[in-house]
């Protein structure tokens, strides 16, 4: 074979292997997203949170992951967590509030952002994280598998960190609306099929158990979800009457049928959009 053939094979075999990713700058920013293809780890320049005091009715939850992500921050050991339960009660926005508190104190705190179906690519970023002089939050967002999911193989890399162990300098929050990251009629369905029925499923439930936290965040009520109201109202200085603002409160949270943070802060940008201020 000559020169020019072996040298095309090379050039295509590079092309189909790309380069490994460059040490990241993780100066550059205090957040990061992770992205395959190619794999890179993105600055984000403006984080979308809320300050953390705006977070009305679930202060248990807060207080606990607060107090385990500043141990974390100090270097002291700290617990992977899991935040579960009821939609739009604030399970991400309390990740990336936290972050956000600690980080006058703490600037060496960075917020990596996962996305579930990236996982099969964690162990190459943990290999990045690990050797950076930085402490790391890793959060995925929405996570939960299928009956036929295979992606939480990968999930036991952060948990557990296999032979190598999970970086002494990452800790792993991850949301869900389960409990147990699979629906209860899989498990159940699973139980009922199968030859052994607690082998069946016992490596995806306790795929849960692997978190040190379990924070519950449940519906909130009617009064919880008015001080969320009139919070935002203070903090971005919108000044409406008392009477009218509960009256408007209501019949929004009754037009959409369930009352949680995400209903209040959409009443509240619809109330502030009517009176012409703009939210940054």
């Amino acid at each position: 074979m000559d020169q020019n053939a072996l040298t095309r094979i090379a050039d295509a075999l590079e092309r189909m292997s790309p380069a490994p990713l460059a040490a990241p700058d993780f100066a550059a920013a205090s957040a990061f997203v992770w992205h395959v293809e190619p794999e890179r780890l993105e600055p984000v320049a403006d984080i979308s949170r809320v300050d953390l005091d705006l977070l009305v009715g679930i202060n248990r939850s807060r207080d606990t992951l607060l107090e385990n992500s500043r141990r974390f921050a100090r270097g002291h050991g700290a617990n992977n967590a899991l935040l579960w339960g009821a939609r739009g009660m604030g399970k991400s926005s309390l990740v990336k509030a936290i972050h956000g508190a600690l980080q006058a104190d703490h600037p060496e705190l960075k917020l990596v952002e996962l996305q579930r179906e990236d996982l099969p690519s964690v162990s190459r970023l943990l290999h990045h994280l690990r050797s950076a002089p930085y402490r790391f939050i890793l959060f995925c967002d929405d996570l939960s598998f299928s009956h036929d999911d295979q992606h939480y193989k990968s999930l036991k890399a952060v948990l557990d960190g296999g032979i190598e162990g999970r970086p002494e300098n990452v800790v792993f929050y991850a949301t869900s609306n389960r409990r147990h990251l699979m629906p209860r009629d899989m498990i159940e369905n699973e139980r009922s099929s199968a030859i052994n029925p607690s082998e069946a499923v016992e490596e995806k439930v306790s795929l849960s158990d692997r978190f040190g936290l379990w924070l519950g965040f449940h519906p909130c009520d009617q009064d919880e979800y008015l001080e969320m109201i009139n919070g935002y109202c203070t903090a971005y200085g919108v000044s409406v009457d008392a009477d009218t603002l509960r009256a408007e409160a209501i019949e929004w949270q009754a037009t959409r049928g369930a009352r949680s943070g995400r209903v209040a802060w959409q009443f509240f940008v619809d109330l502030a959009g009517r009176q012409g201020i703009a939210l940054s």
